[in-house]
């Protein structure tokens, strides 16, 4: 007696690695994690402003003198603000994820590390020392360009110093956006280019096996 031939759907294999992403993908202490190159260079960015501003406020502190108590007063305290807010926000991300009160996704994405509120803190930093660094430099000029002396010379160099820093900071948050942009955007692509191939695949077995019904009727 020939053997009769299997009329159920064609089953699709199972992949255990999809399996494993999928358990995986429903925890929700694993969304912190995500993504874990992205996060870790904008922590070590958050490190270096934090750092940077730190010592560049507390010298300039430190260094306040009769002659030049305004500016230098000013800018130091502007400076340890900013980073202060830097590593608050740090600290913010770190006690909210430790204490798991957070369980929507999109909240998620947006407070870890290498979220939406890292590359805003880091906006409105390098915005900021933009900011300082041109006060500085029309104080210097409006008191007559540099010339030999201190004071207008410290305050020209250290505004020349910080409008580079806030505008590197600045190009450098637009080119990671930039590449971070193209990047999702060809990988979502190479997505539904799967998808489609798999629905493909899935849809030729069943018209395979719709053919297989009709000789046998």
């Amino acid at each position: 007696m020939p053997e009769m031939d299997d009329l159920s759907p064609p089953r699709s294999q199972v992949d255990p690695a999809q399996i494993q992403r999928n358990v995986l993908e429903e925890q929700v202490e694993l969304w912190w994690f995500r993504e874990p190159r992205k996060s870790i260079l904008c922590y070590c960015t958050s490190l270096v402003l934090i750092l940077g501003c730190g010592i560049g406020g507390v010298a300039l502190l430190s260094t306040t003198t009769s002659l030049s108590s305004e500016w230098r007063l000013g800018v130091g305290m502007a400076l340890c603000l900013l980073a202060l807010a830097v590593l608050l926000k740090q600290l913010l991300s770190s006690a909210i994820q430790d204490m798991n009160c957070v369980r929507s996704r999109q909240r998620i994405e947006m407070l870890k590390s290498g979220g939406f509120s890292d590359l805003l803190v880091i906006l409105l930093t390098g915005l900021a020392l933009v900011i300082c660094g041109i006060v500085l430099l029309n104080l210097a000029l409006a008191s007559g360009m540099p010339r030999p002396g201190l004071t207008l010379n410290d305050m020209f160099i250290s505004g020349v110093v910080l409008a580079a820093a806030g505008c590197v900071t600045v190009l450098s948050l637009a080119g990671y956006c930039i590449v971070v942009f193209i990047l999702n955007r060809t990988d979502a692509g190479q997505r539904l280019r799967d998808r489609g191939v798999r629905i493909f695949t899935i849809s030729g077995q069943m018209r395979e096996t719709t053919s297989s019904m009709a000789n046998l009727i």
